[in-house]
């Protein structure tokens, strides 16, 4: 699990290709400060695991699934993605609930620069329009964000100076992919109320009470 608050900027130093996988070495420093085979870390909100190391990269292998729901598949050698260790039970959660299990892909709409912050709209996929509020969290390439406005086909976020300077949203501009992870919660209910459990309950407690009065 991670909160999507970005700990560095890593660059992109090796892609293998694989066929349908690709092998990723990033370079970075923080990230590997306590690093261990098997760990967690996510590249622009995609979890990722730690298969080697050195002092200064790490190599995680991306899947099939990863590459086409992601923007990992389209990062070049020499590129800048967002990087967060997976937090640890004894951590403040500065963010939120963040999987880094990448919903769906968006694209930056527009960037409306202030004084003092950022209006950037990014569009998204259709299905994902039920999960998104106003003053609700969203994940955007690793970056826990508060939804600001909710259109029928796009969102703002205000993107405050150190978000500017700590992530890769600081550079994203119009027309460039992002990846988008919503609220998790908001899915479990959805899977609860929606998913045939409620209408099961339902059925189950109707049965009961004909049988009781037959």
């Amino acid at each position: 699990m991670f909160t999507g608050i970005v700990e560095e900027l890593g660059t992109v130093a090796a892609i293998e290709q694989q066929g349908d996988a690709i092998r990723l070495t990033l370079q970075a420093r923080e990230v590997l400060g306590d690093v261990h085979l098997g760990d967690s870390i996510a590249v622009d909100g995609c979890c990722l695991t730690v298969a080697e190391h050195t002092d200064d990269t790490w190599t995680a292998d991306v899947m099939a699934e990863s590459l086409a729901r992601t923007t990992l598949g389209a990062r070049a050698v020499g590129d800048t993605v967002n990087l967060e260790r997976a937090v640890r039970a004894d951590q403040r959660l500065g963010g939120h609930v963040v999987q880094g299990h990448v919903d769906a892909v968006g694209q930056v709409r527009e960037r409306r620069p202030s004084e003092h912050w950022t209006v950037v709209e990014v569009a998204y996929p259709a299905e994902l329009a039920r999960f998104l509020v106003e003053k609700g969290s969203i994940t955007v390439d690793g970056v826990s964000l508060t939804l600001v406005d909710v259109g029928d086909e796009s969102f703002t976020v205000s993107l405050i100076p150190e978000t500017l300077a700590r992530t890769t949203l600081g550079r994203r501009e119009a027309g460039e992919p992002v990846n988008l992870e919503v609220d998790v919660i908001a899915k479990h209910v959805e899977r609860l109320v929606l998913g045939g459990y409620a209408d099961e309950r339902l059925a189950a407690i109707a049965a009961r009470g004909a049988g009781e009065r037959s």
